[in-house]
């Protein structure tokens, strides 16, 4: 009965050892692979050193046998491989559980919350610190769990010794005095680490609680402080929506309506920004100092550069330019037209594009041209984009013979102009109703317009059509295409041309040896088709 409850009992201990060892043997056992790196340099490290005396006891010997002359070279290539795995394993010779011990090194400084962009910062930060100390906590409950499970197979090897089992009953390399010998030495290793950990946790949990109370106590702050600015914000924004409400009730004048609310928007916007500067920035002497310095600045500066600051108040406060809108510069002579890509302080900078002007004067585009400010003072400039417009109106001049059929020109005209332009003389009517909120808009009639004009050298037939602002040139090409098709294709319409026809002094036609010639002009059929408009 003993023996079968002694047999009993060893089968429980083995199984027990069996668990024990398939969970320290698991691959994401972190800790056991520190220590089996850190283990492996040991016995690297000792054979090296027994590797290295029982060289130079051979090297000592004056005349060795063979066998020791082939001893001591397989033990000079073991040295060689042993130095080798020796510094592979370098980094396990001191600390190997450094890294699952200690925090991430944290380049960041501390977030000094000062404003309301810094709190996702700092809720960031304290994200990081509760996240670090997530994976120091799980290390450090797995580190106890394994000393645990250490200390219990150190029991069960002991156990088994006392009952005097067999030596080599576990089935392995090692003898139950060797297991037992390893399994304390990772003990001793483990407790260490452990002891060491626990101390290192507590510390980093003190850091990292005070930090939160230091970051949150800046949140709370900057919230209260941004809930206050907020309410004087819109405190000065309902002000000035009463000032803009009594001026409509007691001023007539549109014009002086628009003027005096762009001045309270501008008053108001300026306000706002002195609000912000004074709540939010730490030394507000500095602040006065830098703006009575700017100020002195542009008092004294050039008077263009002056203008050129006046110039983009009046820009952005008035809103008749904006980035993106198509715009035409003509300065002493020289007309530009391109696309607004940024209004600056000083300068509006534009994209010039293929219109009728590069093609008909420039023969180029895609320059980049700087405009001063103080230009909008000086200079006509032309927006073709203002507001919700996207079109412009286009025209077509086409000079026909005064025997033409001028009203089926018209007719043909008309019926290319509706084709095409269509679309964009839909897109005009709803543009038009849009800026009615803004401008007195009297005639909206934006169907294609045929006029008939006679003139010295024939009928000349204008169509004006809606077009984009941004490609007038592809639709004027296109038009103009289809209305020579058109009157190729027609009898009784002829274009006209400028021709002479030479007259010789018996009246007679023609060439021939005249002694005397007069010139008349007059004009046959032939193609032309002149533009009118702007140069778009």
């Amino acid at each position: 009965m003993d023996v079968a409850a002694t047999l009993l009992s060893q089968n429980q201990i083995l199984l027990q050892l069996k668990t024990i060892n398939r969970s320290l043997n698991q691959q994401n056992n972190l800790w056991m692979k520190k220590y089996a790196n850190y283990k492996s340099y040991y016995d690297v490290t000792m054979e090296l050193v027994s590797t290295k005396e029982r060289l130079d006891a051979l090297k000592k010997i004056i005349k060795p046998s063979i066998q020791q002359q082939s001893e001591l070279s397989i033990l000079q290539r073991r040295e060689e491989t042993l130095t080798k795995q020796k510094m592979l394993l370098a980094e396990y010779r001191e600390s190997p559980f450094k890294e699952l011990m200690q925090p991430a090194e944290d380049t960041t400084e501390v977030p000094h919350i000062t404003n309301p962009i810094l709190i996702l910062q700092g809720f960031s930060y304290i994200k990081q610190l509760r996240q670090e100390l997530d994976r120091l906590s799980n290390n450090y409950n797995s580190l106890a769990v394994l000393v645990d499970e250490l200390e219990k197979k150190e029991k069960l090897l002991k156990a088994l010794v006392d009952m005097g089992v067999d030596k080599n009953i576990l089935g392995n390399n090692h003898t139950l005095e060797e297991e037992i010998s390893l399994t304390e030495h990772a003990l001793t290793e483990l407790e260490t680490a452990y002891s060491v950990f626990n101390t290192t946790l507590d510390l980093y949990r003190k850091k990292v609680e005070d930090l939160t109370a230091v970051l949150t106590a800046d949140i709370k702050k900057q919230f209260i402080q941004g809930g206050i600015v907020g309410i004087v914000i819109l405190i000065s924004i309902f002000i000035a929506f009463l000032m803009k409400m009594v001026i409509r009730k007691y001023i007539r004048d549109n014009e002086r309506i628009y003027t005096m609310s762009k001045l309270i928007n501008f008053v108001n916007i300026t306000i706002i920004i002195f609000i912000l500067l004074f709540a939010y920035l730490e030394n507000v002497t500095y602040l006065v100092t830098v703006l009575g310095f700017a100020s002195a600045g542009l008092a004294i500066a050039m008077k263009d550069l002056f203008m050129s600051v006046l110039g983009w108040i009046v820009i952005v406060a008035g809103g008749s330019i904006h980035v993106g809108d198509r715009i035409r510069v003509v300065k002493d002579g020289a007309t530009f037209i391109g696309d607004v890509l940024d209004i600056s302080m000083l300068r509006i900078t534009i994209h010039e594009g293929i219109t009728l002007l590069t093609y008909s004067e420039h023969r180029r585009a895609g320059r980049i041209i700087f405009i001063p400010n103080n230009y909008i003072f000086t200079t006509m400039i032309a927006n073709y984009t203002h507001g919700s417009m996207k079109t412009v109106w286009d025209g077509i001049d086409v000079t026909i013979t005064f025997d033409s059929n001028h009203r089926k020109m018209v007719q043909i005209c008309m019926d290319i102009a509706k084709h095409y332009a269509k679309g964009y003389t839909d897109i005009t009517r709803k543009q038009l109703n849009l800026l009615r909120d803004r401008y007195s808009l009297r005639n909206t009639n934006v169907e294609p317009k045929v006029f008939t004009m006679l003139e010295s050298n024939g009928i000349r037939v204008s169509l004006w059509y809606q077009t984009n602002a941004y490609a007038a040139l592809p639709l004027r090409s296109t038009i103009s295409g289809e209305i020579i098709d058109a009157i190729n294709r027609e009898e009784d319409i002829t274009i006209a041309y400028p021709t002479t026809t030479v007259h010789s002094s018996n009246g007679e036609k023609g060439d021939g040896n005249i002694p005397s010639i007069q010139t008349t002009p007059t004009y046959q059929t032939g193609a032309s088709s002149t533009h009118s408009g702007e140069l778009l």
